[in-house]
């Protein structure tokens, strides 16, 4: 009758040194699935981070160009004497300086396709 005891005290043990195994085993794969995403959310966040950056130096610019162009608009066209300069034409200068008769009010221009860097020209803006 000893036997039996023993042998059933043996099979208890081994069922719960199994249980104790096991449950390290779920111990070790809960904490690497932690770990796993942990890492992919730092990840995630640190992508979030660089767009958001990028984001903030997009609008920056906008707000730099859109400041800018509110100084233009506010700012005096042009001076009443203009010098022509490279790469403009009559029609560029009319809209910057808002001069759209150029050609009517400087009679030695003679061809408006032939404007050349260094004409000076005399600039009445528009009444708007």
């Amino acid at each position: 009758m000893a036997s039996k005891h023993t042998k059933r005290l043996t099979i208890t043990s081994l069922t719960i040194a199994d249980h104790y195994t096991a449950s390290w085993y779920y111990a070790i794969v809960l904490v690497s699935l932690i770990i796993i995403l942990t890492s992919s959310l730092l990840m995630a966040m640190d992508i979030i981070e660089f767009e958001l950056v990028a984001l903030t130096t997009t609008l920056r610019e906008i707000n730099n160009k859109q400041q800018k162009l509110m100084i233009l608009k506010n700012s005096p066209p042009c001076d009443e004497i203009y010098l022509v300069e490279e790469g403009e034409t009559l029609q560029t200068i009319g809209d910057k300086c808002g001069d759209p008769f150029i050609v009517e009010h400087n009679p030695h221009i003679h061809d408006p396709d032939e404007v050349i860097p260094g004409l000076v020209i005399k600039i009445t803006p528009s009444k708007t």
